[in-house]
């Protein structure tokens, strides 16, 4: 159980308000460590393309690396966190929502919804993995069982995932976009067609896909799994909207993930997750810190990278048991009595 004064608004408004002030020097840092290098590296690996496509796959790898960092900037201005100013911060992150083949206006709305909602069982379906219930996934016709396998299947979240989270879904305008949210998918979807355009008269399109696709791969896998590792783990908070709580859903609910230290750097300290659903107006640069000062987020959930690794076998939440399951353990407790079901501590 998470202590009372954490439960308490006060605590992260007042307490936490100190790290919620981003700088600007700091900020101009951070893009000269994620757009800056990208941009170099995606031109070295145009320049390498009649060189050797080894030293571009080589190059890819970096590339990834900071075209991931620089969605984490991305994600800093659709909370208004990266600038302090509101309208420089906005223009960053549209340029950098151009990069990342994000539109950013309709993101910045899901993305809202899914810290307002994080944990919340009857609140499930936007800005998050798509997770039943084991009784939800018992309870469905085979096709429908058979389609949630598929998508939560590792080498569909991971292989064909990116293709569908970066370059297909982002074009397309959701059901519930308003016409602002529409008009700016449309901006962006042109924007990048003028982008990609122009390369492809440059360069010719084949070197187009040679150079931008591995990277834009590589860094999509990294980033789904890191938002699939933050709120899917075996003893991940889930409640139904009455006992749903905001700050428990954010200490219990997301995740610490413990990387070395160079995969903190190119994830811009996302995997201090819990510091960032609290409170999501502190900037990455300033998580640590904000971890390290304040002892209520030292009893969180920790993952490490094997932990996170081995939470993708995880694929169902059970609500009789309080945890994240798999498919074969769900099978287990299919049929059995509810009263021969091991029971969720209610103070855990």
């Amino acid at each position: 159980m998470i202590e009372t004064e954490a439960l308490q608004s006060s605590f992260w408004r007042e307490r936490l308000a100190p790290y919620a002030e981003p700088r600007v020097g700091r900020s101009v840092l951070d893009l000269a460590t994620s757009v800056v290098p990208y941009l170099v590296l995606t031109a070295a690996m145009y320049w390498l393309l009649n060189v050797s496509y080894l030293l571009v796959l080589l190059l890819s790898v970096p590339a990834a690396g900071f075209l991931l960092r620089t969605f984490i900037v991305f994600h800093d201005c659709t909370h208004g966190s990266f600038l302090p100013n509101r309208t420089v911060n906005k223009w960053v992150g549209i340029v950098c929502g151009v990069i990342v083949f994000t539109p950013f206006h309709s993101w910045r709305h899901e993305h809202a919804v899914h810290h307002a909602t994080a944990g919340d069982l009857d609140h499930r379906g936007m800005g998050d993995v798509d997770t039943l219930t084991a009784a939800e996934y018992l309870g469905r016709p085979w096709p429908g069982r058979l389609a949630y396998r598929l998508m939560r299947n590792p080498f569909v979240m991971l292989v064909l995932g990116p293709i569908w989270a970066m370059m297909l879904e982002p074009r397309l305008v959701p059901g519930w976009a308003r016409s602002r949210f529409w008009r700016k998918i449309v901006a962006t979807d042109v924007a990048l067609v003028a982008v990609i355009g122009a390369l492809c008269a440059l360069v010719g399109w084949r070197a187009v896909l040679l150079v931008q696709l591995p990277s834009a791969m590589l860094a999509g896998a990294a980033g789904i799994w890191l938002f699939y590792v933050q709120h899917q783990f075996e003893g991940v908070y889930w409640e139904r909207h009455d006992g749903w709580s905001y700050p428990e859903s954010a200490l219990r609910g997301s995740s610490h993930l413990k990387l070395p230290k160079v995969l903190q750097f190119f994830t811009g300290n996302i995997g201090l997750h819990h510091v960032h659903h609290l409170s999501p107006r502190i900037p990455n640069y300033n998580l640590q810190r904000a971890h390290d000062e304040n002892p209520i987020f030292h009893d969180v959930p920790t993952l490490t990278l094997w932990d996170g690794i081995r939470a993708l076998r995880l694929k169902l939440y059970d609500e009789q048991q309080g945890r994240l399951v798999s498919f074969s353990a769900a099978l287990r407790f299919r049929g059995r009595p509810a009263w021969r079901l091991p029971q969720r501590p209610r103070d855990a």
